[in-house]
């Protein structure tokens, strides 16, 4: 409870002039009865002004506060101070370097082959090593017959399966892919060399020479691998026959690469 003197050092401090309580106040000064009657309205004169008089003193702008209403007191408040935006410290984390994005691993499977002077690396479509009945193996045997070599190829290794590991931090991305496509049969190659290598399929093409489907026919040069000839996988051959035609224009060309080492 605030004592009378106490009341009335708090509204001065405020600037509070005139005030009513809404309810009676504990240890108050009792109320003066004239200052609660309501106010009878000022009647004005009329009284001449002279125009000198009325030019000096105009009349205020700002609306009066009407008999019976409580004045509005304007109670000053501290300025506000523009936000100073904190400098980063060295005890603020710093925004991370964004992570580079890690793309999908590839997915293949290709079988290396030696088939008289020629390695060939050939997509197995279905993930599975060639049997003797498989369609393809059997379109591989007729292709190697046409060009004069063994029908009867050897199998170098298990087949090269991408991605190596289905768990783990290495990078199986398509450079690491083609880089161990790569180191895989220069290996090869250290052990016996070879007049051509055959390309047989579009991954066996990405990943050893870095070609897409445009090079199909074609024989190019592959660092550290030497001449490579790029055909279409044996199920895209199966699928669409009248690709063996350019298959056999472009064999024909290429025969005495490999006839000549006999």
């Amino acid at each position: 409870m605030l004592t009378e003197p106490r009341r009335r050092a708090y509204l001065s401090a405020m600037q509070v002039v005139h005030w009513l309580p809404r309810a009676e106040l504990p240890f108050a000064a009792p109320s003066r009865p004239e200052l609660l009657l309501p106010q009878a309205p000022i009647e004005q004169a009329d009284v001449q002004v002279p125009p000198s008089i009325a030019a000096a003193n105009p009349a205020p702008s700002a609306p009066q506060a009407r008999s019976g209403e409580r004045p509005k007191i304007e109670i000053p408040r501290p300025a506000s101070t523009p936000k100073v935006l904190a400098k980063p410290t060295d005890a603020q984390p710093q925004a991370s370097a964004p992570r580079p994005v890690q793309v999908a691993p590839p997915r293949f499977a290709l079988q290396l082959l030696r088939a008289g002077s020629c390695l060939l690396l050939v997509e197995l479509a279905t993930g599975q090593p060639f049997q003797s009945r498989d369609p393809s193996y059997l379109l591989l045997k007729d292709m190697l017959r046409a060009a004069g070599l063994p029908d009867a190829p050897q199998i170098i290794g298990e087949p090269v399966r991408w991605p190596l590991l289905v768990r783990g931090n290495m990078d199986q991305g398509p450079d690491a892919a083609r880089d161990f496509v790569q180191g895989f049969i220069q290996a090869r190659l250290e052990e016996s060399a070879c007049s051509l290598l055959w390309l047989v399929g579009l991954p066996a093409m990405r990943y050893a020479a870095n070609a897409d489907a445009e090079g199909y026919y074609q024989v190019m040069k592959v660092d550290g691998l030497g001449d490579a000839w790029a055909l279409p996988g044996l199920e895209l051959l199966m699928d669409e026959p009248q690709r063996k035609a350019d298959v056999w224009q472009a064999m024909r060309q290429l025969m005495a690469r490999w006839k000549s080492v006999e």
